[in-house]
């Protein structure tokens, strides 16, 4: 009887004490686990202090904690500013410049060697004569080419006969006309008449006409053939003739507004187109 008894008080103490060692070991472990998890809390709660309320975390480590309401201090911030052109140095010359005028080389000695410049390198520019500006551009003054232009211009129109005495407006287009009539005449090579010495070296006699407001324009030849006649008269009037007709041609072509005048070939100028 007590052999049979023995085996099943064994079996059920046996259940119980490894009921009671699951337990223990049970509790054991979530306490452990809580214990963990409430340290893991207390220090997310000292880092939530230590970087304010924002769950970001604060921009900088030593800025004080009510800087947030703080008025934003103004900051100093640097502008991308356009540099202006620099501005080319240099005396009188000639340059070349752009559409907008502003330098693109220079100076050069001459316009040939200006212009040479800008076909050699594929420049889209064109030559000037001047001094350097502020604004990076050129401000144009006479080359010497131009001054000793004007002083040889100026040596022909005093050639001019004593008609033109009585204009004494400068301002009149007839001026201006015999001024341009002039100056293309003598760029083709053919100079005027002078006869300031008494005699004449021929050349192109330039006249008023005041009922048309124009100028009358006729070839002159030198003195031997003129009024010496050296040559016979025929000579001189074909000469005459042809030299008034090629006068004539020229300024037609050369723009102005060109009507025969006379037998012998002469024009009457009366406008610049």
């Amino acid at each position: 009887m007590v052999p049979t008894l023995g085996w099943p008080t064994i079996a059920v103490l046996g259940f119980l004490l490894l009921t009671g060692l699951v337990v223990a070991l049970a509790t054991t472990s979530t306490a452990r686990y809580e214990f963990e998890l409430n340290g893991t809390r207390e220090r997310q709660r000292s880092a939530a202090r230590s970087h304010g309320t924002h769950p970001a975390g604060r921009r900088s480590a030593g800025r004080p904690a009510g800087a947030a309401d703080a008025q934003a201090q103004p900051r100093t911030v640097d502008l991308a500013v356009r540099q202006a052109p620099a501005t080319p140095t240099g005396g009188p010359g000639w340059w070349l410049v752009d559409e907008w005028a502003q330098v693109v080389a220079g100076p050069f000695a001459d316009r040939v060697d200006a212009d040479w410049a800008a076909l050699a390198e594929g420049l889209p520019a064109v030559s000037v004569h001047g001094i350097p500006s502020a604004d990076g551009g050129v401000a144009p003054r006479p080359s010497p080419e131009e001054r000793a232009w004007f002083a040889e211009l100026s040596d022909q129109l005093d050639r001019l006969p004593s008609a033109w005495d009585d204009l004494v407006d400068d301002t009149d287009p007839l001026t201006t006309l015999v001024v341009e009539i002039a100056a293309a005449l003598v760029e083709a090579g053919l100079p005027l008449q002078d006869v300031s010495q008494g005699r004449s070296a021929g050349g192109v006699c330039l006249m008023p006409d005041w009922p048309s407001r124009g100028v009358r324009v006729s070839w002159r030849p030198h003195d031997r053939m003129g009024r010496h006649a050296v040559r016979g008269p025929a000579a001189h009037a074909m000469v005459e003739q042809q030299m008034n007709v090629a006068i004539g041609d020229v300024l037609a072509n050369l723009g102005f507004v060109v009507e025969p005048l006379g037998a012998t070939g002469g024009s009457l100028v009366t406008a610049l187109r």
